[in-house]
């Protein structure tokens, strides 16, 4: 049984620790929008100079992003995604979508994402095994982690 006061392990938690500070996704939106400079981030997203540095370092360091240069004299590096980068891009993507259902007016939406298809692209959370739209009601949580239920932990 894990000790009183020990956090249910997740994953959700551990991708916090590395994508849930204050700025940290909308570095990865405009790195992924393809606006990976330094001034470019700054401008884009307007947090401190000071703490963008700090959250590129933690999301170069967690394999998140690459930097490369693009100056040699001064130095000066551009921030691109990685694999691990790309793949939270349906996350970004998601929460763009549910900000602009519940938070914003009809047609009053700051960014549309047009699909390949040049639909605007409405992300939706699906099935690999048999490729039907994934709703809170059809999900079953089955706990990995010995001494934990669902309902948290168990007795020994």
């Amino acid at each position: 049984m894990p000790a009183s006061g020990d956090p249910r392990p997740c994953s959700i938690a551990d991708t916090l620790a590395i994508v849930g500070e204050k700025y940290s996704l909308l570095v990865l939106r405009e790195v992924c929008l393809g606006n990976g400079r330094f001034d470019q981030l700054v401008r884009n997203i307007g947090a401190p100079r000071d703490v963008l540095a700090t959250r590129l370092r933690r999301l170069v360091d967690a394999g998140v992003l690459a930097k490369h240069v693009y100056n040699e004299r001064p130095q000066r590096f551009e921030y691109r995604p990685t694999r691990a980068g790309l793949e939270l891009e349906p996350v970004l993507m998601t929460l763009m979508a549910w900000g602009d259902r519940h938070l914003r007016t009809a047609g009053d939406r700051p960014m549309v994402i047009e699909h390949a298809c040049g639909k605007t692209l409405v992300p939706a959370v699906t099935c690999t095994a048999c490729g039907t739209e994934v709703h809170h009601e059809d999900l079953r949580a089955h706990p990995q982690t010995p001494g934990w239920s669902v309902k948290g932990p168990t007795a020994p």
